[in-house]
């Protein structure tokens, strides 16, 4: 299971930071994507990261490097997803999802290769 909390509405160019806790006993190892998807648009890939344990892989869309910070808390079960210098365009619903037993950068932003998913929390940047 994976839940998201963190969301909110902030003006351009502050930050916020959303967790995905992952619970289950088949997730000791694992790719964590983050995605995004506005009003109308497509769900794209924003990040992703291989949990404590899988190699080191972390990997950003162009459209948020050196903007946006993924990071794990291993003893938390929890993959974090820091955003700063907001814009506008970063408004969307966004989701954490989770696969097993791959190269966490092979195809990473496709969102049709994670089985599981969290709920999605809305981030509005105005």
């Amino acid at each position: 299971q994976l839940v998201e909390s963190g969301g909110g509405s902030v003006q351009a160019g502050e930050s916020l930071t959303l967790s995905c806790v992952v619970s289950g006993a088949k997730y000791r190892s694992y790719c964590m994507g983050w995605f995004r998807q506005a009003p109308g648009k497509e769900r794209k890939g924003v990040a992703v990261c291989a949990s404590i344990g899988r190699d080191s892989t972390i990997l950003y869309a162009d459209s948020v490097k050196g903007r946006f910070n993924v990071s794990k808390d291993h003893a938390k079960n929890t993959v974090y997803l820091q955003m700063n210098s907001l814009k506008p365009e970063d408004t969307a619903v966004y989701y954490c999802a989770a696969r097993l037993n791959v190269v966490c950068g092979s195809g990473w932003s496709r969102p049709d290769v994670y089985p599981d998913w969290g709920q999605g929390t809305q981030v509005t940047v105005s």
